[in-house]
């Protein structure tokens, strides 16, 4: 089990293009990474579209939003392709990183137990450190009345552990 705090594990993993990608190669930036279980499903496109409508806010930050899933690059070129995102998307088929980030494992969906994509994320600091996760991620949460986004919930957290870093850095 990853704690709050230690180096985020290195992986390779293909792009859509089929490029190899590193973790490491991402050292000196903020990182998001989100493991999600399957491109075009509904709570996966949502999740994906709702960082891609972000990424300028998140640049801002100099933050990079990597998505890693199963699905092969292709898969993930077309998905890319009909939602128009911009985000990295990763191939992890062997469910390497997805198994060293605590991501893969057993799940029950109406009482049967199977293994899958636990959805989670986690914020990496410029030094490769988890610095946040959230497990069991839900894309989108109704409170009284209004949707709450992750992406937002993930926003939200980098500028203020940003502010935080930056304040302490002053003193």
């Amino acid at each position: 089990m990853l704690e709050i705090g230690e180096k985020a594990p290195e992986f390779v993993l293909r792009d859509a293009n089929g490029k190899e990608t590193r973790l490491s190669d991402f050292k000196g930036k903020w990182v998001v990474l989100y493991f999600y279980p399957k491109d075009n499903t509904s709570g996966c496109t949502k999740e994906a579209c709702d960082f891609t409508e972000l990424l300028p806010r998140f640049k801002d930050t100099e933050a990079i939003v990597i998505g890693v899933s199963p699905d092969t690059p292709e898969s993930h070129k077309k998905f890319a392709a009909r939602h128009n995102l911009k985000i990295l998307l990763l191939s992890d088929p062997q469910k390497e990183a997805l198994r060293a980030f605590g991501a893969w494992g057993k799940k029950k969906n109406y009482g049967k137990e199977y293994e899958g994509v636990k959805r989670s994320t986690f914020l990496i600091d410029p030094d490769g450190n988890i610095v946040w996760e959230w497990k069991n991620v839900r894309v989108r949460i109704k409170r009284k009345g209004q949707e709450i986004r992750h992406a937002d919930q993930v926003l939200e957290k980098l500028n203020s552990l940003k502010k935080g870093i930056s304040h302490e850095d002053a003193s």
